[in-house]
């Protein structure tokens, strides 16, 4: 494949500042810098989608507990991002390449061929699918709750990318009943139509543990905790003895100043003669994991048997941060990807 001609600068995004509470525009900066030729072993990647998550604003504080690296003062931001090699001097990547890998928040992205993993652009339908957070969906649903034939699940947060996937995996694998929570009458009518969940809730309208013990009268057996606070307090009040809890996220604090969200109350008194089992677990992406998914998930949508719920932000480079803003709002739906060449 010919090489295609190069501008002479790339856009690209970096940490201004660490936030007291809401993130705001004055925490980053966008700035021009020099698109250079790789060295040897090395490739130029054009980005053409990145994924925007939640979690990058735990990345913004220095003193998080999540398991990956903050971001750095003064320097560009990282994400997980696919693109085109436009450059190549590495024998294991050609100009054309399909690659996955972690140089987001930026036009060009230039470094060792080793940290450019090469994607089959026949597998699934567009770049933008391997983006999805199916890794950790697929991982929370089968290793950790190990969701079965019969089980009533509940997910917290289920129009987020991580949720919608999540109640979708749970219904192929043999779920009876898979109840949603979000914050919207239109979001709730989206995981019915599009998902495929068997019943949603606005968690606005009214105690949470009343709204599960109307939709699951006899006991959740699976809840999958992407918000933590009031919703995981109900999840315990209203599981069904030996209900297994796949713990991904905490939404209610990552996104809510004020309060407790991030630190809900566990009822032992509940927990402990219904023998509930309590699983925290945090996927690392590794290439195993994203492999096993990314086949698993060409199967499903082959077959028709699963959507994507995902919203493409158009911009480019330059409105990351207002897009990563109207995020942290929860302004969008599914799984969401940044459109950026």
């Amino acid at each position: 494949m010919t090489s295609e001609t190069l501008p002479t600068t790339s856009t690209e995004v970096c940490f201004a500042g660490y936030p007291k509470d809401v993130v705001r525009p004055e925490h980053f900066t966008v700035r021009q810098t020099l698109v250079d030729e790789p060295g040897p072993g090395q490739v130029l990647v054009r980005n053409d989608f990145m994924t925007l998550a939640a979690a990058y604003r735990d990345q913004m504080t220095p003193a998080t507990n999540i398991p990956i690296p903050v971001f750095q003062l003064g320097q560009p931001m990282w994400g997980r991002t696919v693109g085109t090699v436009v450059r190549s001097n590495s024998p294991n990547l050609a100009v054309g390449d399909l690659v996955e890998h972690f140089h987001g928040w930026r036009e060009y992205a230039v470094g060792s061929a080793a940290e450019f993993h090469k994607r089959d652009r026949a597998l699934l339908p567009g770049a933008e699918y391997y983006l999805t957070q199916g890794p950790t969906a697929w991982r929370g649903m089968v290793e950790m709750a190990n969701v079965g034939d019969g089980d009533v699940v509940f997910v917290s947060g289920a129009t987020s990318g991580v949720g919608s996937l999540a109640g979708q995996i749970a219904k192929l694998l043999g779920a009876k009943r898979v109840i949603g929570s979000t914050g919207s009458k239109s979001k709730a009518e989206y995981l019915l139509r599009e998902c495929g969940f068997d019943a949603v809730f606005d968690y606005h309208d009214g105690p949470v543990v009343d709204r599960l013990r109307e939709l699951a009268p006899d006991g959740i057996n699976v809840f999958f905790d992407n918000v933590g606070g009031e919703q995981f307090e109900a999840a315990v009040a209203a599981a069904a003895p030996f209900a297994r809890f796949a713990l991904c996220g905490s939404l209610s604090g990552q996104l809510e100043t004020g309060g407790s969200g991030g630190h809900p109350r566990l009822d032992l008194m509940t927990a402990i003669p219904k023998q509930l089992i309590l699983r925290p677990f945090a996927t690392y992406h590794t290439p195993e994991q994203i492999d096993g998914w990314n086949k698993q998930f060409s199967i499903w949508l082959r077959d028709g048997r699963i959507a994507f719920p995902h919203t493409i932000v158009p911009g480019g480079v330059a409105d990351l941060p207002a897009n990563f803003l109207a995020l942290l709002e929860r302004r969008f739906t599914g799984n969401v990807i940044a459109k950026l060449s």
